[in-house]
C-alpha cells in the first residue's frame, strides 16, 4: 500500500519529496529497531495479560476496529467513570495545546520515551543503526512502525524550547501511516503545515520554530514500553481517547467495556430527555436512582426500537 497522498499539488511540495525518499529507503517492517529499551512478546504477554484479544506480531494488544470506531462517540466522563471502577484513577492528563476545537482522537498507542542527550549512550544507539541498516535517527525509526490506527504517544519530559518532536515532513509521514494524529509530552514545530494534513490531531504541550538539534538535543530511549504522560500512566496498545478535555488512556482489555457502557449510557440520556420532555417523570426521577418501574419502561423503550444489547449491556440496564 502506497503512503503517498492523491492530491496532485502535493507532487510538487517538499513533504512530497521527503516521503519519496523515506518509502525508497525504508526498512522492513518486521526488523526491530535498535532502540535500546522496548517491550519483547513475553513481556506484553505477562503485563497485559487481561486482554485477551487479537494482537500483533509482536505481542502489543490489537483492539479491534469496530471498538476504536465506536469509541470515537465516548465522552471522557464515561470512560473515567469505567476505569475508576477497576481502580485505574492515573489514565488521564490536561492541559494540552490542540490543533483542532473540538478534536476527536482515537486509536491504539505506540509509546515513545525519550530522555535529556547523553553522548556515550547515543553514539551507540547512532552505531546499532548503521550496523542494521537504519536510515535517519532514532525517532525516525520509531515512526516507521506506526501502521493503521496507531497514535503515538510521546513522553518528551515536557521539554519545549528545541524539541520539535515533528515539523510538517514527519507529520506527513505520522498521518499517511496511521491516518489518526499524535499525543506529545512536548514541542512540535511547523504548525501552519501540520494544520493542512486532514484529519490529523496533534495533542502537544506548544509549537516553537526551533528544531531538535537547534538546543539541548534529546534522544529516544524507549519504544513501546510504559511510559508517564503529564499524570497518567501509558502501556502499548492502551487506546487512545483525544477530546477537548483531554486525553485518557483507555487499557486495551477494558476498551470494549468502556464503548458498551457508553452506548448504555446514551440510551439511557435519551429515554430520560424524552420522558421529561413529554412529562411522564419529575426531574427527580429521573435524576436518581431508578424505581423499577422505570426501569420496566427503559427495556419496553429499547425492545420497541429493536435495540440489540449485549449481556454486558442487558445487566447494566438494571443499575439505574
Amino acid at each position: 500500500m502506497s503512503i503517498l497522498p492523491v492530491n496532485p499539488e502535493f507532487f510538487c511540495s517538499r513533504s512530497f519529496i521527503f516521503l519519496f525518499f523515506w518509502t525508497s529507503v525504508t526498512v522492513a517492517l518486521s526488523q526491530q529497531p535498535p532502540i535500546p529499551f522496548q517491550f519483547s512478546t513475553d513481556d506484553y504477554q505477562h503485563f497485559t495479560s487481561n486482554y485477551q484479544g487479537e494482537r500483533f506480531a509482536d505481542g502489543r494488544p490489537k483492539v479491534s476496529k469496530d471498538i476504536l470506531e465506536r469509541m470515537k462517540l465516548v465522552t471522557i466522563e464515561e470512560a473515567w467513570s469505567v476505569l475508576r471502577e477497576h481502580g485505574y484513577s492515573c489514565q488521564f492528563d490536561q492541559g494540552w495545546v490542540m490543533t483542532h476545537e473540538n478534536p476527536v482522537l482515537v486509536g491504539r498507542a505506540v509509546t515513545c520515551s525519550f530522555l535529556p542527550y547523553r553522548p556515550d549512550i547515543a553514539e551507540v544507539i547512532v552505531e546499532d543503526g548503521k550496523k542494521n541498516n537504519f536510515t535517519g535517527r532514532d525517532k525516525h525509526w520509531v515512526m516507521q512502525q506506526l501502521v493503521e490506527d496507531d497514535v503515538i504517544v510521546v513522553d518528551l519530559f515536557g521539554k519545549k524550547v528545541g524539541a520539535g518532536f515533528v515539523g510538517d515532513n514527519l507529520a506527513n509521514l505520522i498521518q499517511q501511516k496511521t491516518g489518526t494524529g499524535m499525543v506529545v509530552d512536548g514541542g512540535c514545530r511547523d504548525l501552519a503545515g501540520v494544520m493542512e494534513l486532514d484529519n490529523f490531531v496533534v495533542f502537544n504541550r506548544n509549537w516553537h520554530p526551533a528544531t531538535s538539534s537547534a538546543y539541548d538535543k534529546s534522544m529516544v530511549i524507549g519504544m513501546n514500553l510504559p511510559i508517564r504522560i503529564g499524570e497518567a500512566a501509558v502501556l502499548p496498545g492502551d487506546v487512545v481517547l483525544g477530546l477537548r478535555e483531554g486525553v485518557i488512556f483507555i487499557p486495551a482489555h477494558l476498551a470494549l467495556e468502556v464503548v458498551e457502557t457508553s452506548e448504555v449510557v446514551r440510551l439511557k440520556d435519551e429515554f430520560g430527555f424524552q420522558r421529561l420532555r413529554e412529562g411522564k417523570y419529575t426531574g427527580g426521577q429521573i435524576d436518581t436512582k431508578w424505581t423499577t418501574p422505570i426501569q420496566q419502561d427503559f427495556k419496553d423503550w429499547i425492545e420497541k426500537r429493536n435495540i440489540r444489547l449485549s449481556d454486558f449491556q442487558e445487566k447494566l440496564i438494571t443499575d439505574f
